[in-house]
C-alpha cells in the first residue's frame, strides 16, 4: 500500500506547482511595493490600506456582491421551478431537458455572451421586440442578463440532483396522512431541497462576483464590477501589487461565503437528524 501511495507524489508536486505557487507569488505581490529589486523587498499593507480607504473601491465591491447577489436570487427564482419540473418528468424526459440546459454549456462562455451583443444592441433581436428605440446594452439589466444566463444551469442542476434523489416514498407518505400539495412540497420536499439550492448558490454567487468579461462586453466599460478593476490593474495600469491586493481580498470574501455556506448546509442537515430521532 506504502507503495502505491508514492505513485501520487508526482501529482501532489505537481498540484503545488500549479495551484499554490501562483496564489503565494499574488499574496507575496499584494504586501510588498511595485519596483522592487529581485534580491530587495518592501514589505507594505498600503495597498489593502488604499483598497479599503478609496470610496470608489469600495462602491465597486459593493456594486460586485449586489449584482451577483441579484444574479443568485433570479437564478433560485427560475431554477427552482424548472428543476422541480425536471425532476418529475420520466427519465427518458428528464434526461433529454438536462442535456438542453447543459447544450448551451458545451459552447465557450465567452462566445455565448457575445452573442447577446447582437440580441440586446441597436437593431437587435430583443430590442425590436421590445419596441424600443435605444440600444438594450450598456445597462446594468445586460449584464445582470447575461449573469443569469452563464450560471443558471449550475443552480437548475444542483437543485434536480437533490430533487431527483429524494425519497419519493416520504411524498406518498405525507399525502396518506393527509397533507395536500402545498404541504407536501413546504414540509417535505423544499427542505430536502435544500442541500441541492446552497450547492447552486455557492456555484452561482462565486463566479458571479468576480466575472470580468459579462460586464465588459455588455457593460461596453460603463459598469464597472471588481473584477474588471482587476483586470485594469494587471493589463492596463501595471499596478500588479495593487491588482494582487484586490485579488486577496476577493479571495477572502469568498472562502468567508463559502464557510458561512458551508455552516448553513451542515446546520440544516443536523436538523433533519435530530427530526428523525
Amino acid at each position: 500500500m506504502k507503495k502505491f501511495s508514492q505513485l501520487a507524489l508526482p501529482y501532489i508536486i505537481w498540484s503545488i506547482i500549479i495551484l499554490f505557487l501562483p496564489v503565494l507569488l499574488i499574496a507575496f505581490y499584494a504586501i510588498t511595493d511595485s519596483g522592487n529589486a529581485i534580491v530587495n523587498f518592501n514589505f507594505t499593507l498600503q495597498n489593502f490600506v488604499k483598497f479599503f480607504t478609496d470610496p470608489d473601491f469600495l462602491l465597486i465591491l459593493w456594486r460586485s456582491l449586489s449584482i451577483a447577489l441579484k444574479t443568485t436570487i433570479i437564478c433560485i427564482l427560475l431554477g427552482y421551478p424548472t428543476a422541480y419540473f425536471i425532476s418529475r418528468c420520466k427519465d427518458r424526459t428528464r434526461n433529454i431537458l438536462i442535456l438542453l440546459i447543459t447544450l448551451p454549456m458545451w459552447i465557450n462562455m465567452l462566445v455565448r455572451t457575445y452573442a447577446w451583443i447582437g440580441l440586446l444592441s441597436d437593431g437587435g433581436i430583443l430590442q425590436s421586440l421590445l419596441n424600443g428605440k435605444g440600444s438594450l446594452l450598456y445597462t446594468e439589466g445586460a449584464v445582470l442578463l447575461g449573469m443569469v444566463y452563464n450560471f443558471i444551469p449550475f443552480m437548475i442542476l444542483q437543485i434536480n440532483t437533490s430533487l431527483s434523489k429524494m425519497d419519493k416514498s416520504l411524498l406518498e407518505a405525507s399525502s396518506d396522512l393527509g397533507a395536500n400539495r402545498f404541504q407536501t412540497f413546504w414540509k417535505v420536499t423544499f427542505p430536502l431541497s435544500i442541500p441541492g439550492v446552497i450547492s447552486g448558490i455557492a456555484l452561482v454567487f462565486l463566479p458571479a462576483v468576480s466575472s470580468f468579461f459579462i460586464p465588459k462586453l455588455l457593460g461596453g466599460g460603463q459598469y464597472f464590477l471588481i473584477g474588471n478593476v482587476i483586470e485594469n490593474q494587471f493589463i492596463t495600469v501595471g499596478e500588479w501589487n495593487f491588482g494582487s491586493a484586490i485579488s486577496v481580498i476577493m479571495a477572502i470574501v469568498m472562502m468567508v461565503i463559502m464557510y458561512l455556506v458551508r455552516y448553513v448546509e451542515k446546520r440544516n442537515s443536523g436538523n433533519r437528524r435530530e427530526k428523525k430521532v
